[in-house]
């Protein structure tokens, strides 16, 4: 059977709508928030009417007589294991108070709840960025007072590890794979026949540097410049997770400018695309242990796997490990109405979130 799903994702500056007949695209609009509009809210709990009202605004022409679900962005919840959870009232609770954060994508749940109550119909939430399957052994840190956190692009990392899967004729279960989302913010996930047993925290900046975001620096250094007196506890964090990496040297996060001042001979460029793709390709090998050598396939996506150049400066480094392949960019909307579809069509049993026990 064919399901109507209806999916939603908010960003900080604006809406992403679209709604599928089954893997098919019926509609797909982005509704643009001005900063200055959202900079009058006081919280993103805030934001909630006014996002409802536009996503009824933007639909008031669409028939939605046959839809069969409503499916929105996971937000910072509590940590769980990876798969679509229905929306009930513990996760609408942990989404409202910002249980583990505060981000627009907290108002995915609860607007797509809405207009699910509107027509009576389900809603879900697919791989949270908090999906936490990590081996026990992977959640020590080194320090008694500090424990390794799972936070990534689950839901691109999982819905590009299902489609690799089928590409191969195998379920996502069999397989023992490395996922590198490669974005803004890095990840690579040792995946073990359906789970993500190590990943560094993209969230807060550790493993590769990326364009936006400083990685993993050296600690010495690190607490000289946090304790200089020079900058707050915020504008540090700022500097390592929105100001660092490719921004921090080069003062952009836009890989093609590096690639087009390598064009016109900067060195410096040079050496900096170089030493992000060693970073990754040394995470990747990290991942390669983890899982013991036993590696199906290396996949390397997310919107820097666009870049041929850089694929292959990262692919010298790892393509003796495994057979690598590529699936640039990420569609969160095709992977949350993914998600919603495997439920409706019985492929999937939905989670339930318990929120705190």
């Amino acid at each position: 059977m064919t399901f109507q799903v209806l999916a939603i994702n908010p960003g900080s500056t604006s809406t992403k709508i679209a709604l599928f007949a089954g893997e098919e695209v019926i509609l797909k609009q982005e509704i643009s928030h001005p900063r200055e509009k959202i900079a009058t809210f006081d919280s993103i709990l805030a934001q909630f009417s006014f996002r409802y009202e536009l996503i009824k605004e933007t639909l008031q022409t669409t028939d939605l007589k046959q839809l069969a679900a409503v499916v929105g962005r996971g937000g910072l919840l509590r940590p769980m294991a990876g798969g679509t959870y229905e929306v009930n009232e513990a996760m609408e609770r942990d989404l409202k108070i910002g249980v583990s954060g505060q981000h627009a994508s907290n108002l995915g749940g609860l607007l797509a709840r809405k207009i699910a109550d509107d027509h009576g119909l389900p809603a879900y939430i697919v791989d949270p960025v908090v999906v936490d399957e990590l081996a026990p052994i992977a959640r020590y840190s080194g320090n008694a007072h500090i424990v390794r956190q799972s936070i990534f692009h689950a839901l691109n990392h999982k819905a590009v590890a299902r489609n690799i899967a089928k590409s191969l004729n195998k379920e996502y279960a069999t397989l023992n794979l490395i996922v590198a989302h490669l974005g803004g913010g890095i990840s690579v996930g040792a995946h073990q026949q359906g789970l993500v047993i190590d990943v560094n925290n993209a969230l807060d900046g550790d493993g590769p540097m990326s364009p936006e975001r400083s990685g993993t620096l050296p600690m010495a250094g690190f607490l000289e410049w946090a304790f200089s007196g020079e900058m707050t506890k915020e504008a540090l964090h700022n500097e390592l997770v929105g100001r660092g990496g490719l921004v921090s040297y080069k003062g952009t996060n836009d890989l093609r400018d590096i690639e087009r001042q390598i064009e016109a001979g900067d060195q410096e460029a040079r050496a900096l695309f170089e030493a992000m793709a060693y970073q990754v390709a040394k995470e990747i090998g990290a991942s390669a242990a983890v899982l013991k050598g036993k590696i199906d396939v290396i996949v390397l996506t997310g919107g820097l796997a666009r870049s041929e150049a850089f694929i292959q400066e990262v692919s010298q480094y790892i393509h003796w490990i495994a057979p690598i392949m590529t699936a640039p960019g990420e569609d969160e909307m095709a992977a949350l109405n993914g998600g919603a579809q495997r439920i409706l069509q019985g492929i999937e049993e939905a989670k339930v979130y318990l929120g705190e026990e």
